[in-house]
């Protein structure tokens, strides 16, 4: 299978480990980056398109595809759904159309789309200034979620407890607009729909990372992921646990809620990362983002679920009916969680041989390097990686991991 990989604007080095499994998969990938750097993949399998505009875009993967004759497209960017799905449309390959991807990146509209269907979902206002934005609280009672429409990876993403403190967060979220990276990376001439914020009424249970699988209008819930962080004010989405500690029962009614947002957005053949979170006993959609979820998660899908999102994103894309099942979940568990660090500038990041070498540890990505700035809340969201552990069970998994990621020797310039 012949395959192009695409990005607008390369996410640095952050898929290049995915591009591998790819080609390690079998398949024989074509990488194309409208802005990117120099040898990012072996000559003679890799272009730029010199600007990251779409019409740039689809004329450099139409003169490709001339010579080599693609099977499909795909992205593992949250920023590059649209783009893929333009290309896609404009080569005549296998793709889910830019009207779904479009409602399955900003999330008014797939708010607007769940609403229609019916779709549990937290309340929901779009806010064009802070007093639409305090009405909404008012209306919803506090705590609230306070979001952009095109973020990703919880950034700006803010729980607001009161009046004094929306004003401030609205502030902060409204600067953060035009800094997300996210945002920054889409190709341009591409209508994204309303680029704002939204107020969401606080659902109040626990939450669910899902790697899942539609294929002609079946939903297969491949991996379920609980989402165990201690939560503040911001979402840093910092620690997971595999296999899901979810009754058969509630599997069944997330698989509901996930199928009824599956259409609601209008995806027929795609992979999909959901997040579902639970209120007064029932599940509620949060999002369905058209790609596999980031981090290790498609390592804990295979681990404790038997899961591969990675393959079924390469099958779908060559138009191939996937190998999937439903959610059944192994006897292997996994904890993994975000490296996070202070704000500041990195002057080193050092793993000690007794982390790296550690036969526990199934991923451990270092995505931060000297030089990059990191942004915490509320002036962004960056960390510096990501680990994960896989044991016996969800104690020892996690202890193993929490140990480990204590030992990341990290220096901010300044330090002393």
């Amino acid at each position: 299978m012949k395959l192009l990989a695409l990005e607008a604007s390369q996410n640095a080095t952050y898929y290049l480990s995915r591009y591998q499994q790819i080609v390690g998969l079998g398949a024989e990938l074509y990488v194309l980056n409208g802005i990117g750097t120099d040898d990012f993949w072996p000559a003679g399998r890799y272009r730029r398109a010199g600007g990251k505009h779409v019409d740039d875009l689809i004329e450099a993967a139409r003169a490709w595809h001339a010579e080599e004759q693609f099977e499909g497209v795909l992205t593992f960017s949250e920023s590059a759904v649209i783009a893929v799905a333009a290309v896609a449309e404009a080569l005549g390959l296998p793709g889910i159309g830019v009207e779904a991807a479009v409602r399955s990146r900003n999330k008014l509209l797939m708010r607007e789309a769940h609403r229609r269907l019916g779709v549990p979902i937290p309340g929901f206002r779009y806010v064009a200034d802070v007093d639409a934005a305090l009405a909404a609280a008012q209306e919803f009672g506090y705590p609230v979620i306070l979001k952009p429409t095109l973020g990703a990876a919880s950034n700006y993403v803010f729980r607001v407890d009161d009046d004094a403190q929306m004003r401030e967060r609205y502030g902060q979220a409204l600067t953060g607009l035009g800094l997300m990276t996210w945002y920054a990376m889409e190709a341009d001439g591409v209508d994204l729909g309303p680029h704002g914020l939204l107020v969401e009424s606080f659902l109040d249970g626990h939450e669910h990372l899902i790697e899942a699988v539609v294929w002609d209008d079946e939903v297969f819930l491949g991996s379920i992921v609980d989402r165990i962080t201690v939560e503040g004010d911001t979402f840093e989405d910092d620690v997971h646990h595999s296999p899901t500690e979810l009754t058969p029962e509630q599997v069944a009614q997330v698989h509901a809620v996930v199928a009824a947002g599956t259409r609601a957005q209008g995806l027929r053949r795609s992979v999909m990362h959901a997040e579902v979170r639970f209120h007064h006993g029932r599940p509620h959609l949060l999002e369905i983002a058209a790609r596999p979820g980031g981090g290790g998660l498609d390592i804990m899908a295979r681990l404790s679920a038997d899961h591969d999102p990675i393959r079924a994103m390469m099958d779908i894309a060559g138009g191939q009916r996937p190998d999937v099942h439903h959610f059944q979940p192994t006897e292997v568990h996994t904890a993994a969680m975000c490296l996070l660090s202070g704000g500041g500038t990195i002057e080193s990041v050092g793993i000690p041989p007794e982390v790296a070498e550690h036969e526990g540890v199934f991923y451990l990505k270092i995505t931060a390097k000297p030089g990059d700035v990191i942004r915490r809340p509320p002036d962004g969201n960056n960390v510096l990686g990501g680990i994960g552990v896989a044991d016996a069970s969800l104690d020892d998994a996690l202890r193993t991991a929490t140990d480990l990621a204590g030992k990341i020797e990290v220096r901010m310039v300044g330090d002393r």
